[in-house]
């Protein structure tokens, strides 16, 4: 039998990417918080380090084999469990599309929200917290912008099409942090209408962030 263990943290939008990915594959699996704020960073302990050196979540073990990076986790999933629930369309046009969607956001849009650059931002270079709102503000917007167009000759229902891919894996947990960084996603209306596609669907409830073993109760949703 499959062992999976995910080491992730109930907020960061790339843990919730697998947490998707996983559900909708209904693969069962250990939830293994790290906490990216307790103690200086749980990331940054030397246990955690021997799994992943770089030191971000998720980082997924299988079989005492470590992956860690949410793009090659999912691709993984994708072709270890093959007899489940498809992320990549079969043709390569379109499975390239897709990527190109994903690495939109994984490349150029979440590095620059990421916590370490955030933290970077106010400890060393000391910005004001407008200052860094309007980081926030600027590279969010112009990343979604891009992804609404590239997804505009395929969007259905979803990213591509009438089926869930990884495309909205990765757009919905980056419209949550973008909300949360208070970037108004109501000017993306075919982002947003996919989003309210997703958020209905089962997998995807499962893998809030607001529904995590971790998440703080005063922040816990049914």
């Amino acid at each position: 039998m499959s062992q999976l263990t995910l080491y992730n943290y109930f907020r960061s939008s790339t843990s919730y990417r697998v947490r998707i990915a996983l559900a909708l594959k209904n693969l069962n699996y250990t939830y293994k918080p790290v906490h990216l704020l307790n103690s200086g960073g749980e990331q940054n302990a030397e246990a955690y380090r021997m799994l992943n050196p770089a030191g971000g979540v998720p980082t997924l073990v299988h079989n005492e084999k470590v992956i860690s990076q949410s793009f090659a986790i999912i691709e993984y999933l994708d072709e270890v469990f093959a007899n489940t629930t498809a992320l990549f369309a079969q043709d390569s046009f379109t499975k390239a599309k897709i990527r190109q969607f994903c690495e939109t956001i994984n490349a150029d849009i979440h590095p620059l929200q990421n916590l370490k650059v955030m933290q970077f931002l106010e400890k060393q270079l000391q910005v004001t917290h407008e200052q860094k709102n309007l980081w926030l503000n600027k590279w969010i917007t112009e990343g979604l912008a891009s992804v609404e167009k590239i997804i505009k000759p395929y969007a259905e229902n979803f990213c591509f099409g009438s089926s869930v891919t990884a495309a909205d894996l990765f757009l919905i947990p980056q419209l949550f942090s973008s909300q949360r960084f208070g970037v108004d996603i109501t000017q993306f209306e075919s982002l947003c209408k996919i989003n309210e596609n997703c958020l209905l669907l089962e997998a995807f409830k499962k893998a809030h962030p607001y529904r995590q073993i971790d998440t703080p109760e005063d922040l816990r949703i049914l």
